[in-house]
């Protein structure tokens, strides 16, 4: 298995070099300057070699490798045996033969002779890049695994072995029996060993036996790369191969979700107790002694060993995670008494007393204190039921500490015992902002900092567009609080009832204006992309299963930390108007609490305002990724969503009659999309996010200018929830008559009319919106909607589909019908004749589909002749406003 030498050319590419030829023909040197005066008098006494390239039986036959030889200006011959060859050991060529088959007698006889063998898809490799062909020692078939270093473990057969290790040859690769930090993949049979070990705790790549198979069996595409991350992560092996896991201590909701990530990891689960057990893991929390005596092979870990071997993708170290049963107290008092005398008794001490010093710590009040504790100082105030505790300062917990909470207090001077409401109020405030301001700290030490470190195990748990959505601007916010802390803490210490708290408050609203709106407009997202990553990414679902069990989140989720900046400002201004009631009238801070109080709810409307705004524009996003074909100008900055509207067309103008269509209300156009008959693929972005495919087809954007009139069709037993719309476009001399039935309970039909009669006024500027709505009859208009829901309005429906299918696969002219009216129109227009006179010429050209359907098309109705023969309808004894 020794590894291939490495040459470096003059022009300083990296080749596989012949150690046969190193002596005779190449001076190897790493720096190009050093001995160059030496490699030109050994290249002017050694004779110029010609290198010659023999192509061998069915690599004869290939145009292409006849082609790339012709490119890189290389001279060849055709061979069908190596006996018409003779001997290849010619001192005036370099013999180069290239074998398709390196499987075929003529490669083992190539070998056994000690010749230079290549595989075709090297001299295409070299042809494409403009390359000379490259030394090899060994037979090189392709250059896939060119540069990787391999090393392999756990493999017990030799055959095997052999097999893997000529077939990375063949590719291009290097082996290394030892592991070394030039390794850049290992191929693992087995989890255990120190190889795996240390390729884990280095972030090698670990792969399965079946890659370099796979990558063998695409050993004829040129540009493949067996490195490549997409082809690698396919036989990566994974977490708990070789495991099988028992889980003790756990909810059955837990335990559920525990084995399920088991087998998704390539482990197994089993009872507690088998034998065939390899390793136990316990809930610390609930367990404190193992209900059986475990075997001296079975490793009894933590849960954090199983999240984290999941987070960092690799089975990680036991040692570090073993669990610890606790022992009775009795126990430890003989153990303590008995190990007095021994040597390490100082040693035992001192962590006796560190033990203590954190059992004394832990007893602190904490930021994240249990939900159901009461607080007996301040139960009654009305910030502590809005904010996230009542506790004076945080301490220092297990784990990692944020820096803020680590900090020292200066607040710590001894205070009279009694104090006045308004100091009271104002010490909560105090204390709620220095525990918000900690909690903002640990979101960002614990979720945000190890998210987007470089260098992860396993590379990284999301995408930075993914942690830029869910923690935003919060990094901004704790800037601002924490400068209000440090102005809350000196006004505490140098306190006096004069001391202004509302100057605080306005100092920094402007502020505040800045930083919330961005989190707060994008918070329901960030929720919805955390919920999205956790259920499609094992590795973050890991993440934070271990760092929101660490004391610092207070048995609470991302989420719900997540959402303390939604409630602060509202918590900070109850708790200002509850300071002003404990403020005297003659006091200067009277006033400047006011005003900050209103600078609070201006902040608070701001972010409201904006928080709409936000949401009207993602419904916009919403329609163009629904509705495939949707104008690029729908989208506008003063226009908003009004209203969407599901429906059934009653007519055949839009499209067909039954279709479901859907009405986008603008505040000033109208957008009609169908139902699509065959919906397209699903759009995956580059991050992986994958969106749901368009439901729906853009049909028409109507400006509401356009819209005439409403008919609002009067209820019968033959028409139920109808409606019409009298349009008029800018191509059309005559109206037509859109028709729909509603499909949807909510709205209903009257407050729709309503909402879109009073946006068509608002559009043609009139005041009286009502007067554009008309009570029409079924009759009046030919609408009906008793046969929607028929069989035979179905199948006839499906007639007309397949008729229109046989009419455009057998029309010579497949112009759309409303570009062949375009063109019409303009070619009339040019020679001064009225587009109404071709009108029969398109209704004849454009009918076949009805014909060959055979189905009477209601909806197509002369609107001026209704009008005059229905004239009683919408005179002005029929007619009446909504």
């Amino acid at each position: 298995m020794a590894d291939s030498s490495t040459l470096v050319s003059e022009t300083g590419r990296s080749l596989l070099a012949d150690s046969s030829v190193l002596d005779s023909k190449i001076i190897e040197t790493s720096k190009e300057n050093v001995f160059r005066a030496t490699v030109l008098d050994v290249e002017e006494e050694m004779p110029q070699i010609e290198t010659r390239v023999v192509l061998v039986q069915e690599a004869g036959k290939r145009e292409e490798l006849l082609k790339a030889l012709e490119e890189i200006k290389t001279p060849y011959i055709k061979t069908d045996t190596i006996e018409e060859l003779g001997d290849s050991d010619s001192p005036e060529f370099e013999t180069i033969f290239v074998v398709s088959d390196f499987q075929a007698p003529v490669f083992s006889s190539l070998c056994k002779a000690d010749c230079r063998i290549i595989g075709p898809p090297v001299l295409l490799h070299c042809a494409q890049k403009g390359e000379p062909l490259p030394f090899s020692c060994r037979p090189l078939y392709c250059a896939s695994m060119l540069n990787l270093v391999l090393c392999f473990t756990g493999f017990r057969k030799k055959d095997e072995l052999v097999k893997l290790v000529t077939l990375v040859h063949h590719m291009g690769g290097i082996i290394r029996r030892d592991f070394s930090s030039k390794v850049t993949h290992l191929v693992a049979n087995s989890t255990h060993g120190d190889k795996f070990r240390i390729a884990v705790s280095l972030g090698i790549p670990i792969v399965k036996a079946e890659w370099i198979y796979e990558a063998w069996e695409k050993r004829n595409e040129i540009d493949f790369c067996a490195a490549d991350d997409d082809f690698r992560n396919q036989f990566k092996v994974p977490p708990f191969q070789d495991c099988m896991l028992s889980f003790l201590g756990f909810s059955d909701d837990e335990k559920a979700n525990m084995e399920e990530m088991t087998e998704m990891q390539g482990g197994h689960y089993l009872p507690v107790g088998d034998e065939r057990c390899t390793h136990l893991v316990v809930e610390e929390s609930t367990v404190k002694d193992l209900p059986f005596e475990p075997l001296k092979k079975l490793y009894v870990v933590k849960q954090e060993w199983f999240w984290g071997s999941i987070q960092m993708d690799a089975r990680a170290g036991e040692s570090m995670y073993l669990f610890e049963k606790s022992e009775s107290p009795d126990f430890k008092k003989s153990v303590s008494l008995l190990s007095l005398s021994t040597p390490n008794s100082n040693r035992k001490r001192r962590r006796l007393k560190e033990t203590l010093a954190q059992l004394t710590r832990e007893t602190d009040m904490s930021p994240f204190p249990p939900r159901k504790r009461p607080s007996a100082e301040h139960s009654l105030s009305i910030g502590s039921l809005l904010d996230i505790s009542n506790t004076p300062e945080s301490s220092t917990a297990n784990g990692e500490t944020p820096k803020s909470c680590a900090r020292p207090s200066k607040n710590s001077t001894p205070l009279p015992l009694k104090q006045s409401a308004r100091w009271q109020v104002a010490k909560e405030l105090y204390q709620t902002e220095s525990n918000y301001v900690d909690i903002l700290t640990t979101i960002i030490q614990l979720f945000q900092v190890p998210l987007e470190k470089e260098g992860q195990l396993g590379g990284p748990i999301l995408a930075p567009e993914e942690i830029k959505t869910i923690f935003g601007s919060i990094p901004d916010i704790l800037d601002v609080h924490t400068k209000i802390k440090e102005d809350l803490e000196d006004l505490m210490i140098n306190w006096t009832e004069s001391k202004s708290i509302g100057d605080i408050i306005l100092k920094y609203s402007k502020d505040l204006l800045k930083t919330y709106p961005p989190f707060v407009n994008f918070f329901e997202m960030s929720k919805e992309t955390i919920t999205r990553c956790e259920k499609q990414k094992p590795r973050f679902h890991a993440f934070l299963k271990i760092n929101q069990a660490k004391p610092e989140c207070g048995r609470q989720s991302l989420a719900e930390l997540l959402i303390r900046p939604v409630q602060r400002l509202p918590s900070v201004a109850l708790l200002l108007n509850d300071i002003k009631k404990h403020t005297a009238e003659e006091n200067p801070d009277k006033i400047t609490l006011e005003r900050a109080i209103e600078s609070l709810k201006e902040v608070m409307t701001h972010i409201n305002e904006d928080k709409r705004k936000t949401e009207a524009q993602r419904q916009f996003f919403d329609v163009v990724y629904e509705v495939d074909g949707c104008p690029a100008n729908l989208l506008s900055s003063h226009r908003s969503l009004v209203q969407r509207l599901e429906t059934v067309a009653l007519g055949d103008d839009l499209c067909d009659r039954g279709e479901q269509v859907t009405l986008f209300l603008f505040n000033d156009c109208l957008e009609i999309a169908r139902k699509r008959h065959k919906v397209i693929g699903a759009f995956k972005s580059p991050h992986g996010h994958t969106r749901p495919p368009a439901s729906l087809k853009h049909v028409v954007l109507m400006p509401l200018s356009q819209i005439k009139k409403v008919l609002d069709i009067r209820e019968t037993e033959d028409c139920q929830k109808a409606f019409a719309l009298v349009v008029r476009p800018p191509t059309e001399l005559n109206n037509k008559l859109l028709s729909f039935q509603m499909t949807t309970e909510d709205p209903c039909k009257e407050d729709w009319l309503k909402m879109l009669c009073r946006h068509v006024a608002n559009t043609i500027c009139k005041a009286d919106a009502e007067n554009l709505i008309y009570i029409a009859d079924p009759d009046s208009v030919e609408v009906n909607t008793k046969d929607m829901d028929s069989t035979l309005s179905r199948a006839s429906r499906a007639i007309k589909k397949t008729s229109k299918k046989v009419t455009r696969a057998f029309s010579f002219s497949k112009t759309p019908k409303r570009a062949l009216r375009r063109a019409l129109m303009s070619h009339s227009a040019t020679e001064g004749q009225s587009p109404s006179s071709n009108e029969s010429f398109i209704g004849s050209r454009l009918t076949s589909t009805s014909s060959l359907a055979g189905v009477p098309s209601p909806s197509l109705v002369s609107l001026p002749s209704i009008f005059e023969r229905r004239s009683h309808t919408l005179s002005r004894s029929t007619t009446h406003l909504i």
